[in-house]
């Protein structure tokens, strides 16, 4: 992929990238931890879909360093990577499908996590801030290069829809004590990890 934009441009691009991992490693983090120890299926599933992201984000940084570097990235090594990734985002579906059906037959309530509302939440203010900066940079980059951070953009804002979904289970149990609220939202996170599971393996990320 050859570098036809300004270095400049590039260069926020890959500094995004990088903000993006750093981010959704922390966010991946909090959440597993705090989703393990309250029991809660939205959130465990939040987490997991986070530690993904952060593989997805270094496919598209790898792609951002070649073209500053001047070389064309490996694409065979990447398609493989994509495919292992929509593997796991498929395997993702499955457990907090089968978890979500357990929860609500057993009617298992989960703890009240304070930790889990506070990296939604947050991740609801940083992602779309991500995703909109990635939009403008995309655009200004242009050609096939921009496209690549294009698709990485709608991607982030996934993220935060999915963040918001996540926020919503958790505050519904907290607040009104709707038990079943949380492997509701664990089902509506399976729905963004088939649609991504999906993506991944027909992407244009090694394709742009």
């Amino acid at each position: 992929m050859s570098l036809v934009a300004p270095p400049s441009r590039v260069q926020r691009a890959r500094r995004l990238e990088v903000v993006t991992v750093g981010w959704n490693a922390v966010e991946a983090g909090v959440a597993l931890v705090s989703g393990l120890f309250a029991g809660s299926v939205a959130l465990t599933g939040f987490g997991l879909d986070s530690a993904t992201e952060v593989a997805s984000a270094l496919i598209v940084l790898s792609k951002l360093q070649a073209a500053l570097a001047g070389r064309d990235p490996n694409e065979g090594r990447e398609r493989r990577a994509l495919r292992a990734l929509a593997a796991t985002f498929f395997a993702l579906a499955a457990y907090l499908t089968a978890d979500g059906i357990r929860s609500l037959v057993t009617a298992s309530r989960p703890d009240t996590s304070p930790a889990g509302i506070a990296i939604s939440a947050a991740a609801l203010v940083v992602m779309p801030v991500l995703a909109y900066a990635k939009q403008v940079t995309g655009r200004r980059i242009g050609g096939p290069l921009g496209a690549l951070v294009l698709v990485d953009a709608a991607e982030t804002r996934l993220c935060a829809l999915l963040a918001a979904t996540t926020l919503g289970g958790l505050l519904a149990y907290s607040v009104a004590g709707w038990w079943w609220a949380d492997p509701v939202a664990g089902f509506i996170v399976v729905g963004f990890a088939l649609q991504e599971g999906w993506e991944a393996w027909h992407s244009g990320l090694c394709c742009k």
